[in-house]
Parts: structure tokens; sequence; C-alpha cells
């Protein structure tokens, strides 16, 4: 017989043969069930034991020798209930560790102009459909002029479009190249940053452009929340 119904209810394979077993057999010793059931003496003794611990078994004891009963496969169904039940009680706790491991930020580094361009396709695949970056420098270039112009056509084929927050040296560069699905402005803060931030959706890149640039991601609704009103003031500031 189809021994899937058995295992659905918390019966491991072995266990459930000896269970049929026990059901064609009736009360028995352990040596007829070993019999029926095709399944070594010390598989059939441990599924015994765990079958009593789940109570799908019961014992009687006459003189020296054990014998075995299967509770009557219609009490299977209060089982399935009964676990039913207990698992509905579980799920608040569990929403809850869930909710607990969300509220932590998964951080990620990058290093390298490698590790910066895997942050940079890891923030196109986020959610939402805003790319916002303040920061921006000519050293950002080191990622190559045709990568920028190839990674921003992808932003803008998936339906996400970009705010530029640009420092001014990036100015005549952008004057060549140009994005779609983008609007940019400049900043003059008198020096040129290294850091570069981008905001997407629930996450945070940030990238310092030294000559081995590094990277680090942060997901996170509350800090990206956090950065991207910093960037609105920003936005608001730039010309």
């Amino acid at each position: 017989m189809d021994l899937q119904p058995l295992i659905d209810v918390g019966m491991t394979q072995a266990e459930a043969r000896v269970y049929v077993a026990l059901l064609e057999l009736g009360s028995s010793t352990a040596g007829p069930i070993i019999s029926r059931s095709g399944l070594q003496s010390s598989v059939v003794h441990m599924s015994l034991q765990n079958l009593l611990a789940k109570g799908f078994v019961s014992t009687v004891k006459e003189g020296k020798k054990n014998h075995y009963d299967a509770i009557p496969p219609k009490y299977l169904k209060d089982f399935l209930e009964e676990r039913k039940a207990r698992l509905e009680e579980a799920v608040p706790q569990l929403d809850a560790l869930r909710a607990s491991a969300q509220e932590e930020p998964q951080i990620t580094s990058y290093k390298g102009v490698r590790g910066v361009k895997e942050l940079l396709y890891e923030l196109l695949d986020a959610p939402g459909k805003e790319h916002h970056t303040f920061g921006s420098t000519i050293k950002s270039t080191m990622l190559g002029d045709e990568w920028w112009v190839r990674y921003h056509a992808k932003r803008a084929k998936r339906g996400i479009t970009a705010k530029l927050l640009f420092n001014g040296s990036l100015k005549p560069w952008t004057e060549t190249h140009a994005y779609p699905a983008r609007k940019v402005r400049f900043t003059d803060y008198g020096f040129e940053p290294l850091t570069e931030t981008i905001i997407r959706g629930d996450c945070v890149g940030i990238i310092v452009w030294l000559d081995r640039p590094v990277g680090v991601l942060m997901r996170h609704p509350s800090i990206a929340a956090s950065y991207d009103e910093f960037f609105n003031l920003l936005w608001k500031a730039g010309k």
C-alpha cells in the first residue's frame, strides 16, 4: 500500500512499514513484525520504540515478552488535527522570530573593480522603481565609460528612473555620455569626494573610490529610508 499518508502523519518509512505490519498481524511480539515488515531486527525495535513515543503503538507485557498493538487507523486523523493545532499556536512565535531577523540589517562588503560592479548589479536587482545617487565623482569612471552606459541602459529597460546627483567634475563627462530615464543635478563641494551613495528600494550601496575601490551593501528598509531623506535634501540643493 501507499505509505505516504502515514509518513504525512509523522512516521518515517520504516515506522510506517512496522505500523502496517501490526495492523495486518494484530497484537504481536517483535518476531512476527520483523518477518512481516521485511526490516532488520534493529530497525524494527527502533521503529517500535519511536511509534510508542509518538503514540501510534501501545504495548502490554505478557510474561517476559512485549506484545504490541497499532492504534486504530481512524485515530490518525486526530493526530493530524493535533499537529495542525500545535502548528497554528507556533505560527505567531515563528513570525516573531522572522520579524526579529528582518530587523537586523544585512551587510555585505565588496573589494576591487569587479566587486564594486557586483555591488551595483545587486542594487539593480533591488525592489522599487527609483535609483537615487549622490556623491558620484570622476573617479567612478574607472569602471569604464561604456560599462556605465550599458548599466544604466539595463536600469531604464527595467522601468527604473534615476535621479543622479553628480559632483561638478562629472559635468563634462555627462555631456558626451547620456543615460536614459534619468535626471541629473550637480553639486560643488569645493573638493573631490571619494564616497558615492546609491539608494534602491530597501538597499543602500556605499562605494569608496580608492585606487582599488571598496563598497558596502546594506539591506534594511529603515536605513534606506533615512539615506533617501538625506538624498532628497541634497537633491533640492543641487543645480
